[in-house]
């Protein structure tokens, strides 16, 4: 059984975060509560929990200065927020959890799935957070890298080093620069919400492509890449292409 630590300086956020755990996570049995970063550092020594769900944004002393003041830690970390968009971009180039304040119990409970299934190592973690940190204060998110888990490891990359990514069953195959190959054991689908924003588009079911890499659209049925790759563009994505495409000096 898991132990738990809700580190949020608001009250009732606490409480229905607390209320939402003993009522739908049965997989959790202990839970502890913190409303300030010097009380949560007291009880991560103490307690020692699996899992901190941990606001990001608090007075005085944030989340992050939590995590700062700890030399390593054991324990996954669930980030929770209200409205700070830049911060969940940061966060999901990162491969780390988060939760939309009011906490919604299904998303908890695919929250705490995902950390059953987990099977990151302390340093890896701990990197995942350091790539966290480092996109938080990048000037601009086309800055973020973005990290990709694979079974060798976890790797970083900026979005200007990626040409495509293309499915294979439940996992993705990304194509860099270099050229550069990676298994990532993450859907296609799951990509595609957080690079669709950043000049990729899903041209076909199996593939995502960064549109500063194509080179032509050839007959309207494939595109063809700077690196010499046809991509085959479905039909229904033709349009989506075409007003994507508009405006750059395509050969």
């Amino acid at each position: 059984m898991l132990k738990a630590l809700i580190v949020d300086d608001e009250p009732k956020a606490r409480e229905i975060l607390h209320f939402h755990i003993q009522h739908f996570i049965p997989e959790i049995s202990r839970v502890e509560m913190a409303g300030s970063v010097p009380e949560a550092l007291q009880l991560i020594h103490t307690f020692q929990p699996d899992i901190l769900f941990l606001d990001i944004v608090m007075p005085q002393q944030d989340g992050f200065d939590l995590l700062n003041a700890l030399e390593d830690w054991d324990f996954d970390v669930i980030f929770t927020t209200a409205h700070d968009q830049y911060a969940i971009k940061a966060i999901r180039f990162s491969a780390l959890d988060y939760l939309l304040k009011p906490v919604d119990p299904d998303e908890l409970q695919a929250a705490v799935s995902r950390h059953l299934e987990k099977k990151e190592e302390r340093p890896q973690r701990q990197e995942l957070y350091r790539n966290f940190v480092s996109n938080l204060h990048a000037p601009r998110d086309n800055e973020f890298k973005l990290a990709i888990p694979t079974a060798d490891g976890t790797y970083f990359f900026q979005t200007k080093e990626i040409i495509r990514c293309q499915a294979d069953r439940n996992y993705t195959v990304f194509h860099l620069t270099g050229p550069r190959r990676f298994v990532a054991s993450k859907t296609l689908g799951e990509y595609d919400e957080i690079l669709n924003e950043h000049g990729f588009l899903r041209v076909h079911k199996s593939h995502l492509v960064n549109l500063d890499f194509i080179d032509n659209f050839m007959g309207k049925d494939y595109i063809r890449l700077y690196d010499k790759t046809e991509i085959e563009v479905a039909r229904r994505r033709k349009d989506d292409v075409k007003s994507a495409l508009q405006g750059r000096n395509l050969n």
